[in-house]
């Protein structure tokens, strides 16, 4: 496309100007919406899928690791920034899914960054499912690696790469479960596949972590791979326990490796003990309430089929996201618009954040929500749906 001209050549950036108005045209500019500490809307655009950003254990345990250790961590993990805390935090997520060990990072993003460009350097290759998400492809761009996309969710297109590929290394990588449909990846044809060609297998748990499972302990132990020596996974601590951060589950060795070697590891400022303090909480909720991952899918699925019968597109319920697809860009966000205007809050994604260009609205279940706000929900989906 042809860009306009501006007549005054020293206006370096006039070409965010011209940006911005193509991006208005095709109705993708997105805005920060604010919201207060108690929102008057029923949230179901969020990822708190257990319902423990607000427990009470989660929240005084926040507040009491403030008062011990103060607002931040002073410094990079392998500096000043490691406190008991994050310790703790990393052997009860590791004996939780059943790993040898745990790194915990102040980012799911970081974390998927410093796994990634430690496990695939110059000269391996990364066969990524297309609709892997972007903080994993922000790692193959700094890893250097060869990378080539495999069709979604699809083992034998994944054996046809690992197969034909020339690279020596090789590295598998895979989202559990997609955060654009909530559709669930089968982990063990995968590792299945991996183990056939020789390639190590990395995955993002970090929809699956506290909702897949029995006792919510995730995608990769939920599938049988737990203890795996070619296994390497990610979560975050900001979904389903409703924290912040992230962190790389694994054989020690590799885990051992990413503390040395990560820079999105070693030059960062640790995660706020506060925040591990709450995400520590949170799995100990869970591991004492064992029924709410069950109760989020159990309320996915009550979206999903009420919403398929409504006579809407909507997506199968295999964990806590529902998606429900719209006729165009411009109607799907004016669709998530309506929806918060009427008191039900809603995601919406767009290009360039879906991969297959359609766009969607995304409603995320959550263990707390009661019948009444499924039912308001559902009410005011279906009011402002633009088909």
């Amino acid at each position: 496309m042809e860009t306009e001209r501006h007549s005054d050549p020293h206006d370096v950036f006039a070409w965010i100007d011209d940006s911005t108005r193509r991006r208005d045209r095709a109705g993708l500019t997105r805005r920060v919406q604010v919201r207060g500490p108690r929102p008057n809307v029923i949230d179901f655009g969020g990822n708190d899928y257990l319902g423990l950003t607000r427990h009470p254990d989660v929240v005084h345990a926040v507040a009491d690791a403030s008062l011990t250790w103060g607002a931040g961590s002073t410094g990079s993990r392998l500096a000043t920034g490691t406190t008991e805390v994050h310790v703790e935090l990393e052997r009860e997520l590791a004996e939780f899914t059943g790993a040898e060990a745990a790194l915990v990072f102040s980012s799911g993003y970081l974390a998927n960054l410093g796994a990634v460009t430690v496990l695939a350097r110059p000269g391996t290759l990364i066969a990524s499912d297309a609709f892997n998400h972007a903080s994993l492809i922000d790692g193959y761009r700094l890893s250097g690696a060869d990378v080539i996309d495999t069709e979604h969710a699809d083992p034998q297109a994944l054996e046809r790469v690992l197969a034909a590929r020339e690279q020596q290394r090789a590295v598998a990588v895979t989202e559990s479960v997609f955060s654009v449909d909530g559709d669930l990846v089968d982990l063990r044809a995968v590792l299945d596949v991996c183990r056939r060609q020789g390639a190590g297998l990395l995955v993002d748990d970090a929809h699956g972590f506290g909702v897949i499972g029995e006792r919510g302990e995730g995608a990769v132990t939920a599938a049988g791979l737990a203890g795996s020596p070619d296994v390497v996974t990610t979560i975050t601590l900001s979904k389903s326990l409703g924290a912040q951060g992230g962190a790389v589950i694994g054989p020690r060795r590799v885990v051992d490796h990413v503390m040395n070697m990560a820079r999105s590891f070693l030059f960062d400022t640790g995660l706020a003990p506060a925040s591990a303090a709450g995400a520590l909480a949170a799995l100990r909720v869970l591991r004492a309430e064992p029924d709410r991952p069950a109760r989020t899918r159990a309320v996915a699925v009550a979206l999903a089929e009420r919403l398929t019968a409504a006579g809407l597109p909507v997506t199968e319920a295999q964990a806590a996201v529902v998606s429900v697809r719209g006729p165009s860009a411009a109607q799907t966000a004016q669709w998530a618009e309506n929806c918060l205007a009427d008191g039900v809050k809603v995601a919406c994604f767009r290009p360039p954040s879906v991969p297959d260009r359609f766009s969607r609205i995304r409603l995320t279940s959550r263990a707390d929500l009661t019948e009444a706000e499924i039912d308001r929900a559902i009410d005011v989906v279906v009011k402002h749906s633009p088909w």
